[in-house]
């Protein structure tokens, strides 16, 4: 189901006609809104995810929506090899002229609560996946000298920690400085970085890790963020063209919030310091539940 009409975007029909975009974690969410805006202003859209029923499916969608070429690829970003791999596909048929680092996992939980096990199924997407489909691609544009823009889809929590999610703070963390010494290291070849630090945007998946027993239509109103009120997905489609789009090109090495402010106002998940074992638990259930209906569907 597409999720953006033109009147959504800030921007002319046709703006990215010629370039080339792929965005992991592209099947759901935040991926599949930026997939939509890039596929209805002219780009070649390439979407993955360990979900390859999922992200083929998405593909459909958005082109039986608006036309265009969208292509769904079943990559898992934690093997280096998978990566390299997925992105010979893409180069079959041209180089990329951006990349979006979209692809997470969260869930809260009490951080001496977390086993290894727990802290790799975050660090290892985010983190390492993250870093590995930068440096394929990096290496590829560096050698036929071509140009392109990375954007890396980060959260405010680079800024001042994130209580009960610290894996997945950590590992935006470590994107945030790779953003910024790329940015040096690759900005004179022609290579762009920078990065988007999204404050709450109500996604179904997201939700049900991050505040089990929320529904995504009661999180719309948060009287803790200054404008009173959640992202809306056009808002953050908008920040991410901008971005990967030639007309942003002396912004670089930078991270950019989107969150209403909330940031400003130290808004966090210090409540959460409030709950005993019995919420944790409640929890821990509710995130199950959601981790079994993903397996679920990677098995399709």
């Amino acid at each position: 189901m597409a999720e953006l009409s033109m009147s959504d975007l800030m921007f002319r029909e046709g703006l990215m006609k010629g370039q080339r975009i792929l965005i992991t974690g592209g099947g759901t969410g935040l991926g599949k809104v930026m997939a939509e805006a890039c596929l209805m202003l002219g780009a070649e859209v390439y979407i993955c995810g360990r979900r390859g029923g999922v992200v083929e499916e998405t593909a459909k969608q958005l082109t039986d929506a608006h036309g265009g070429k969208c292509t769904g690829l079943a990559c898992d970003i934690r093997v280096p090899e998978a990566i390299h791999d997925m992105l010979d596909q893409v180069w079959a048929d041209g180089p990329l002229t951006g990349l979006v680092n979209n692809a997470a996992g969260n869930f809260i939980s009490r951080t001496e609560d977390l086993s290894p096990r727990g802290f790799d199924a975050i660090a290892n997407i985010v983190f390492r996946g993250s870093f590995f489909v930068t440096l394929d691609c990096g290496k590829r544009w560096l050698a036929d000298g071509n140009h392109a823009s990375v954007v890396s889809i980060l959260t405010t929590w680079v800024w001042h920690g994130g209580p009960f999610t610290v894996p997945s703070a950590m590992s935006k963390a470590g994107l945030n400085v790779m953003t910024q010494s790329l940015a040096v290291e690759w900005g004179n070849r022609g290579i762009r970085l920078n990065a988007i630090a999204p404050g709450p945007f109500p996604t179904e998946g997201a939700w049900a890790r991050l505040s089990p027993g929320q529904s995504t239509e009661q999180a719309k109103a948060d009287p803790t963020i200054p404008l009173n009120r959640t992202g809306e997905m056009r808002e953050l489609a908008n920040l991410a063209v901008y971005l990967l789009d030639p007309g942003s090109s002396y912004v670089n090495g930078q991270t950019i919030a989107i969150d209403g402010g909330g940031h400003l106002a130290g808004r966090g998940r210090a409540d959460l310091a409030s709950w005993g074992d019995a919420e944790w638990e409640q929890a821990r259930n509710a995130i199950r539940g959601a981790n079994e209906k993903d397996r679920a569907q990677r098995t399709v």
